[in-house]
């Protein structure tokens, strides 16, 4: 087939798949030249350059190889590395598209990476735990799979706390992910890897996985987009396959959402697209079809500003940045609730460690398991260790009314949202944090505004959507002077993923500009 046939070939796949219509191998190659290396630009400039065919997949993975070879040494942002396997995947797209001048799917020949909590067949899969070290799975995860079958080029995992059961990014295995801005700084956790990953330019998109913010803190001092999908009874993107539980296990934690992580909101869209599908067992009968947004501009929407509380107070930075976002949106005409409080701050946050210490029990051996039972019996309940452990071992009456609770916590987030269309948030207290790797977990702190914190207000404020399954969208906004990435988040009304996503990209005309991470140079 001729490259001028080729040309043609990938044009019509391009409209077939509602794209606008693509550049030229030249206008292509021009921008490409003229702006960021295209192996750094955002994932749909490389497809686009993919099925237009100005470049191969195997030449665009051997760019980012070489960016590998450069960054990931100091980073360690990538754990495990499958060159050898990518550049055999990135050939056989070449070859499809050569041949039938069709693409493999939406992600047709792009290399990314795949947080190594995520099961992945044929590439070892650790979740950082010395037990794991040498688990190679005989099937992907089934997000991963659905990476496949759109045509994704896997190139490698990436690194992540023990069994993903921090929030920061260490593990005996594979050692420290070091923030992109700073090496002193946490990458969080427990998605740090993946986020790291993609501010640095080593993937252009990373599915991560959020049950106590461990998508989206990592996201925010990353400086990155990340969105925590909704999720209800089922989430929205399969979770089979993700560790913890531990390897083979069908279920996962009901409070678990995997999403994407990506330099840019359109690219958050575009690989949900892919992510959001029905587990395979329903897929027969059932579809996901998320509503797109109904409103275009921000002087449409009815915006919660929810800046600051005395139960997880932000510092100067946060406090200066939220201030910016409201006067930004008003500016914009949107119209702004800033005394906004939808729900109880703290009996939200309890209610969250309650059902995620319950679910946290399932995989725990009978013998760890009825230890625990002993030990939460002979507390008194204002004991410091009251909480988790009596929540590790609740009776299933207790789990089922803490539930009921979760279901009444949902309906009054939708009654706020019968009057608000989103609320915006800080999403952690500061900027990203000192690595704490060497200090253990209990002598752990935070400072805010010169005050010692306890470790995890970082995530208390994110931890709002997680028991009620709402969907829940990082956005980089600004910096501090020392040159550190600042985010807000952005929750929505259940199954609203893709307004977050519009809004996010309609913030980013009107918000303060992110840093990028050096790495990002080229």
């Amino acid at each position: 087939m001729s490259r001028r046939t080729l040309l043609a070939a990938s044009a019509a796949v391009a409209g077939a798949l509602g794209i606008a219509r693509p550049a030229t191998a030249a206008e292509e190659g021009s921008a490409a030249r003229a702006a960021t290396p295209l192996y750094l630009a955002p994932a749909r400039q490389q497809l686009t350059a993919l099925r237009n065919g100005y470049i191969t997949s195997r030449a665009l993975l051997e760019q980012l190889l070489a960016h590998h070879a450069k960054f990931n040494p100091s980073l360690n942002a990538v754990a495990t590395l499958d060159a050898a396997a990518a550049r055999a995947a990135a050939d056989k797209a070449d070859q499809y598209l050569a041949s039938t001048g069709r693409t493999l799917g939406p992600l047709h020949g792009l290399p990314m990476t795949v947080k190594d909590a995520l099961e992945t067949k044929g590439l070892r899969t650790t979740c950082g735990s010395p037990d794991l070290t040498d688990h190679i799975p005989t099937a992907d995860a089934d997000a991963v799979a659905l990476l496949r079958t759109a045509g994704a080029v896997i190139i490698g995992k990436t690194n992540v706390p023990v069994m993903c059961q921090d929030i920061q990014t260490s593990n005996p295995i594979f050692g420290t992910t070091k923030n992109p801005f700073a090496a002193d700084r946490t990458a969080g956790g427990s998605s740090g890897g993946p986020a790291a990953a993609v501010a640095a330019g080593l993937s252009s998109l990373e599915v991560g996985s959020d049950l106590a913010g461990s998508l989206r803190l990592p996201a925010a001092y990353c400086g990155v987009y990340a969105l925590r999908t909704s999720r209800g009874t089922s989430p929205i993107v399969p979770t089979r396959g993700h560790i913890p539980r531990p390897p083979g296990w069908l279920t996962s934690s009901d409070m678990l959402a995997l999403g994407p992580i990506a330099r840019t909101p359109a690219d958050l869209d575009l690989l949900l697209d892919v992510l959001a599908a029905p587990a395979p067992a329903d897929a027969s009968a059932w579809q996901i079809n998320l509503p797109a947004a109904t409103k275009t501009c921000l002087n449409q929407y009815r915006i919660g500003i929810w800046a600051d509380d005395a139960y997880c107070r932000v510092g100067a930075d946060v406090r200066g940045l939220l201030a910016t976002v409201a006067q930004a949106v008003r500016t914009a005409g949107a119209r702004v609730d800033d005394t906004t409080r939808p729900v109880d701050f703290a009996a939200s946050d309890k209610l969250f460690q309650r059902l995620m210490y319950a679910t946290s029990a399932a995989s725990s051996t009978d013998a760890a398991f009825a230890g625990e039972v002993a030990a939460a019996d002979a507390l008194a309940d204002d004991d410091p260790s009251a909480l988790y452990l009596k929540s590790r071992t609740m009776r299933h009456r207790d789990w089922a009314r803490a539930d009921e609770d979760r279901q009444k916590l949902r309906a009054t987030w939708a009654t706020y949202f019968e009057t608000h269309d989103l609320l915006i948030t800080p999403a952690a207290p500061t900027a990203a944090v000192l690595d704490q790797t060497s200090v253990p977990v209990p002598q752990r702190y935070i400072t805010v505004d010169g005050q010692k914190r306890s470790y995890y207000d970082q995530t208390a404020w994110i931890n709002l959507a997680g028991p009620v399954g709402l969907p829940s969208l990082i956005v980089p906004a600004g910096q501090t002077a020392d040159g550190l990435p600042l985010a807000i988040q952005l929750i929505g009304p259940h199954l609203t993923d893709r307004t977050l996503i519009s809004v996010a990209q309609l913030l980013a005309s009107v918000l303060p500009t992110a840093p990028k991470a050096p790495a990002l140079a080229g």
